[in-house]
């Protein structure tokens, strides 16, 4: 153990999380409807899969892209020998133009401005290595993505501060929780260097209100510090309120020639818009020209590959099929998120309202057998256990309060989705006849006691009667 490295041998990753722990079960008992149909189903991965009818149609009709050709000539060569970490410029014109796309085109990108990066998870933390140092302080709106604590932290050095969020305002962010989530930096002796949100939120499944987009500008402005906006679920906003982007707020104040709008940094990826986690694309959107050199340096450690840029510069830019894929999206999570919200409250389980994501954020409080965590992970596993649904319990996320489950809907089919809500609708049945039990039982002994204590009144009173004659 001497000869390793100190990173090697911590426990400072957050695998030991419950929501990678759910995930380790799953794997080893994992639901299929014809070799295991009494596996675990996989409700902790927010995965989309509603719509690989659409990319596989494209892929069918656009054999050239697949097959690495350029008017019919094979251009793999070209494609397979080196290329630099800047990317390719076809690739680049089409994200940020799709980017735009699904913003409304209320706000453009420049190509000199993007980073490419294999996925959100490598562009988080380069702009952790580009904005921090070892023992500075992110803070963080709970409940955030249990991931942030491996991505911002593990390598980087960098320490989280929680800016707690409660249910009393739908987990919006205020102005006092801001001030004092830095307060409580400060008492720590860390420099606060920026404030990273997800926008949707990660786990809320909610888009950030104008007021709150305002306040964070704000804030950052007056503390000079830096705003990063991870907008990895901007295209998956299916009904009002709509997406708006961070760059959009800064463009309507106005702010391009301030300090602020050079510390403002967006994360984008294609995970979850288009369903591709597998072809790890991501980027960094930064008006800071140094960053932007610094972190293009640093994504040679984990490019995206040409073959992979060649492919989806042909697909985002076809512009046909980027304005159907985007519709068609939007009204497929809206119909699976409404069956999933139907099902929870055929099981009499409500969830936030939302709006946004692969997931709803779902109470479960009022099956807690105490207001506490640790009742919270004792539900947990007899859901992941005896139900065999893996979900991730709020503690995961660093929910302030217990009760509270992200629950994904668009990873699975329509029919493995109405399994896992009649699991959870007949696990919920036998807690309400075992509390029902336990409380007419609880009656049964009070109605008793109370029998029993009058008899001994009366008999004390007939005693003492029966002397006094």
């Amino acid at each position: 153990m001497g000869l390793l490295s100190r990173k090697v041998t911590c426990n400072s990753h957050g695998q030991d999380s419950s929501y990678f722990l759910g995930w380790q079960e799953y794997e080893k008992n994992p639901y299929d409807e014809v070799k295991n149909p009494k596996g675990i189903i996989q409700m902790g991965l927010a995965e989309n899969q509603l719509c690989f009818d659409l990319l596989e149609s494209w892929l069918a009709k656009n054999p050239d892209a697949v097959s690495f050709k350029r008017e019919e000539q094979s251009i793999f060569k070209e494609l397979a020998l080196f290329q630099d970490y800047h990317g390719l410029p076809a690739f680049k014109k089409a994200l940020v133009d799709f980017m735009a796309e699904i913003r409304g085109n209320k706000v453009s990108f420049d190509t000199d401005h993007l980073v490419l990066t294999a996925g959100a998870t490598s562009a988080n933390e380069t702009l952790m290595f580009c904005l921090a140092e070892k023992g500075d302080a992110i803070l963080l709106p709970t409940p955030y993505y249990p991931g942030f604590d491996r991505d911002l932290k593990w390598r980087t050095g960098v320490e989280i501060v929680s800016i707690q969020c409660s249910r009393s305002n739908g987990f919006q962010i205020t102005e006092s929780a801001l001030e004092a989530a830095y307060q409580e930096a400060q008492r720590k002796n860390l420099r606060v260097k920026g404030v990273l949100v997800t926008n949707p939120s990660n786990p809320l499944g909610t888009t950030m209100s104008r007021n709150e987009l305002d306040l964070l500008v704000n804030f950052v402005t007056d503390k000079e510090i830096h705003l990063i906006s991870d907008e990895i679920y901007s295209g998956t906003v299916f009904s009002s309120p709509a997406f708006v982007s961070i760059m959009e707020v800064l463009k309507d104040r106005k702010l391009e020639n301030t300090q602020v709008w050079e510390r403002v940094h967006v994360v984008y990826s294609l995970s979850k818009d288009l369903g591709l986690p597998g072809f790890r694309v991501g980027a960094i959107y930064s008006n800071d020209p140094i960053v932007v050199a610094a972190a293009t340096k640093m994504s040679s450690f984990g490019l995206v590959s040409s073959q992979t840029q060649y492919l989806l510069s042909a697909m985002l830019s076809d512009k046909k099929f980027t304005k159907e894929y985007i519709s068609k999206n939007h009204k497929r999570l809206q119909k699976r998120q409404n069956k999933l919200v139907s099902g929870l409250e055929k099981a009499g389980i409500s969830c936030l309202e939302s709006n946004a994501g692969l997931f709803c954020w779902v109470d479960m409080r009022h099956l807690l057998s105490s207001n506490t965590f640790e009742a919270e992970m004792e539900l947990w596993k007899r859901i992941v256990y005896d139900v065999k649904l893996n979900i991730s319990p709020g503690s995961s996320c660093h929910c302030t309060e217990p009760g509270w489950f992200r629950v994904c809907f668009a990873n699975m089919s329509e029919d493995t989705l109405k399994l896992a809500m009649q699991r959870l609708k007949s696990f919920v049945s036998s807690i309400t006849i075992d509390n029902q039990t336990h409380q007419d039982l609880k009656n049964m002994r009070k109605k008793n006691r109370t029998k029993w204590v009058f008899r001994l009144s009366f008999q004390s009173f007939h005693d003492r009667d029966q002397g006094e004659r």
